[in-house]
């Protein structure tokens, strides 16, 4: 792999910030210290610093020394998640949470690093015409939407990007694989309460009552076929049921039933048909029986669509940079949701993926824990991944501005 040397020496200094980072876990919008350690750094590179977009996001401004004054200079957007997971650790090495409940089981602390190292590098080596916009971005998790509560502070009056890109750590994928792919790339994400009321009665008596744990029990099985005869089978959806929460006696036939669960899709029109037909099913369906029924819908993310020319662009620069056989442009789409879909639908851009491996960095003694899969609480960022994902934004950066 063709990597940074000046970047490469600098490995040992970005651990130590991942692992502090990871340490000190901060939920969404509750970035604080995060944010704190990510502005110091910047600042301390003599990159213009900006706070408060989306609460706690963070905006570094690097010109490069040939921007002409007066110029409209072309401007690349470089986004690095900063949040945890509302989760506990299982780990036991010296960084893991110190904050209990809360944990980097998606390995932003590792994004966060990765950008860092880039920025510093770019910091010390102005020689572009340009602008790079560092975007460090609160509150991916959980449909808190950071990306939207970012633009809607004004991120892309304030700091223009022509383009955007985002760089995701893959466990299962190998270490420094590059995984790319165009269009739907990951999935819209979106959450569903159905109430079904009745009439509350005796559990001896159900000729009195609207049983509606009976209507709730029928409606779960309508639902699935909204997936499985109502929706174009080439058109990839899921439904699924996660929660039912009725009546807390063993004799009282419940009032009121409440069905929660998820619906997504890689397509807005897919996900257009499917809640319309779910607020068909959840309105009607009650009334066959004497009974009435409610579909709250939040649509919490879209769906994730890489744009073809940008794709192509990030893609060759991996390939350029790390060898053709380390890339793939063609990986799975991929059933998770993310914020970035928000600045895809404004800016041209690409969101790819960076292998991290099957959980052999952790130290023997903590192998057999358990998997090192994304939002488990035995999982680690690989900090090989440093110096790799700090390269590959360089080199992306220096691409764009040659280009």
């Amino acid at each position: 792999m063709s990597l940074i040397a000046e970047i490469e020496a600098t490995h040992d200094e970005f651990t130590a910030l991942r692992r502090d980072i990871h340490a000190h876990p901060e939920l969404a919008f509750q970035e604080n210290r995060t944010s704190d350690v990510v502005a110091e750094r910047l600042a301390s590179w003599g990159i213009e610093v900006h706070r408060g977009l989306g609460q706690t996001g963070v905006v570094g401004v690097l010109k490069g020394s040939q921007t002409k004054a007066g110029s409209k200079p072309r401007s690349i957007g470089l986004r690095a998640d900063m949040d945890a997971l509302p989760m506990p650790e299982h780990n036991r090495f010296a960084h893991a949470s110190k904050n209990p409940g809360r944990m980097h089981g998606c390995g932003h602390d590792g994004h966060t690093a990765m950008l860092l190292g880039a920025a510093k590098y770019l910091a010390a080596h102005r020689d572009f015409d340009g602008i790079v916009n560092f975007i460090f971005q609160p509150a991916e998790e959980g449909g808190n939407a950071g990306a939207k509560a970012m633009m809607a502070d004004g991120l892309f009056d304030k700091f223009p990007c022509d383009e955007i890109y985002g760089i995701h750590n893959m466990p299962g994928f190998d270490v420094g694989h590059f995984g790319f792919r165009k269009g739907p790339t990951m999935a819209s994400s979106n959450r569903f309460d159905i109430f079904v009321r009745g009439t509350g009665g005796h559990a001896a008596q159900p000729h009195k009552s609207v049983d509606t744990i009976v209507i709730a029990a029928e409606m779960v099985g309508v639902l699935q076929t909204l997936i499985s005869r109502h929706k174009n089978p080439i058109d990839i959806a899921v439904l699924s049921i996660t929660q039912i929460h009725a009546g807390d006696a063993y004799n009282v036939l419940p009032g009121e039933t409440v069905i929660r669960g998820t619906v997504r899709t890689f397509s807005t029109q897919v996900l257009d048909e499917i809640e319309s037909n779910m607020r068909r099913v959840a309105e009607m369906l009650p009334q066959v029986h004497g009974g009435s029924g409610e579909l709250k819908f939040h649509r919490a993310y879209p769906p994730l669509v890489n744009w073809d020319e940008q794709t192509d662009f990030a893609m060759k620069v991996a390939q350029d940079a790390f060898g053709a056989e380390h890339v793939d442009g063609h990986t799975p789409q991929h059933g998770g949701a993310e914020d970035f879909s928000f600045y895809l639908e404004k800016v041209p851009g690409c969101y790819l993926f960076l292998g991290n491996g099957e959980g052999a960095h952790r130290d023997e003694k903590y192998i057999g824990m358990g998997p090192c899969e994304l939002h488990n609480p035995n999982y680690d960022f690989n900090d090989a991944l440093l110096p790799i994902g700090s390269s590959y934004w360089v080199k992306l950066a220096s691409a764009f501005f040659a280009r």
